[in-house]
């Protein structure tokens, strides 16, 4: 099948798929980016510090960058990416299907209409879910449009289960839903954390980790929507406990300083590696005894993949998206109510005392993210364009 996939820019996530759907003798798999993000500009989507990805995020795969006309190119806003040539090629060029990633941006609804115009099967893939927090304005605009073209898709990919019940919610038939998870290099990650768990206990002295505590690691961007600051507080307060327990902080941007500064003042141990690219983030992983995501409002949190691949065990916030995918409660991590600094606080101290539970649940993460491999990933876009390419659209 020649197949097409539009995606705004490359993610470091999203390669690890491409490269595996072009390896497949039956695709003929063309991408297309809308936008190519400076250094400058992946410092001031949250990441705090300019950087290139150490590891290829183009390698592998048929692609090219469409020319954006927009006055003010961006990912972050609807009208930042304006790619008009997409139609052309969709016209000119015949394909068996066009993967559209997400439709928040112009690109998006110029290739779906092409497609719609040319009677190409469009199929689109989301991790949007019900329980973003929306205004009721913002809710009442979306309901109409959304109930208009999502019946239109002749496929919906969803990552998990709460993006598969957000497309049932706006009209799509459930014989034409495919749930193709989200997932990060698996491979390789497994075979760092393979690498390095015989060094942990060197990697921890490098980075002044107490060998007998229990350390959580935090991993992400310093924003208000991934909530840091509760976990610095839980820190504290699992340490006012008596829990022997320290913080490993991974990532930077503009509430770091607020967090060094909180964790100062409260005698918390918690050490700030700062950001750390792909070839680095496993040995955040693999000196950790457990990951915690305290986010407001994470459409997946893949962050997660990458702690379970390396075979720890992740407490997250009710408003994760990966959730109810990949937390299983008491068996592969643990689930609390967003900005309950006393409850995650009271989970540290719990596992803090009981090493034995975190390694368990560690290895019942571990054959859990399984479900999420990009061979899986691979599999549910396979079945999507078998079943387009039959005309079952089912």
């Amino acid at each position: 099948m020649k197949l097409g996939i539009l995606a705004t820019h490359p993610i470091q996530y999203q390669a690890p798929l491409f490269r595996s759907l072009a390896s497949h003798p039956e695709i003929d798999l063309q991408v297309w980016y809308c936008h190519n993000a400076s250094k400058q500009e992946q410092a001031g989507a949250g990441f705090g510090v300019e950087f290139d990805w150490d590891v290829s995020l183009t390698d592998g795969y048929n692609h090219r960058f469409l020319r954006n006309v927009a006055s003010n190119q961006t990912v972050a806003n609807f009208g930042g990416l304006d790619t008009p040539e997409i139609a052309e090629i969709i016209k000119s060029e015949e394909f068996d299907a066009i993967i559209i990633n997400g439709w928040h941006y112009k690109s998006a609804w110029q290739a779906m209409r092409a497609c719609w115009q040319t009677k190409t099967p469009v199929l689109a893939r989301s991790d949007s879910h019900l329980r973003t927090d929306r205004g009721l304005m913002k809710k009442s605009m979306k309901r109409p449009l959304y109930r208009w073209f999502i019946p239109k898709l002749d496929a919906c990919l969803p990552v998990g289960r709460w993006s598969r019940d957000y497309f049932l919610h706006y009209g799509a038939c459930s014989e034409r839903v495919f749930v193709v998870p989200h997932t990060v290099d698996d491979k390789r990650f497994a075979s760092e954390a393979e690498h390095w768990i015989p060094k942990r206990d060197e990697l921890r002295a490098r980075w002044g980790l107490d060998p007998n505590a229990t350390v959580f690691v935090f991993s992400g961007k310093f924003i208000n929507e991934k909530r840091p600051m509760d976990f610095v507080r839980a820190v504290v307060e699992a340490s006012r406990q008596g829990a022997k327990v320290c913080g490993l902080m991974v990532g930077d941007g503009p509430l770091r300083s607020e967090c060094e500064a909180l964790a100062e003042a409260r005698s918390a141990r918690i050490m700030f590696v700062g950001f750390l690219n792909q070839s680095e983030i496993a040995k955040a992983y693999v000196v950790s005894d457990a990951l915690v995501l305290p986010s407001g409002g994470e459409t997946w949190g893949l962050v997660v993949n990458e702690a379970m691949l390396c075979g720890r065990p992740c407490f997250v916030s009710d408003r994760v998206g990966c959730a109810p995918d990949l937390i299983v409660p008491g068996e592969t991590g643990e689930s609390f109510p967003v900005g309950e600094v006393q409850a995650l606080a009271s989970l540290m101290t719990r596992y803090a005392e009981r090493p034995e539970e975190l390694r368990a649940m560690g290895d019942n993460a571990e054959r859990n993210i399984a479900r999420c491999s990009v061979q899986a990933a691979v599999d549910g876009i396979l079945l999507a364009l078998g079943s387009v390419a039959n005309g079952k659209k089912n």
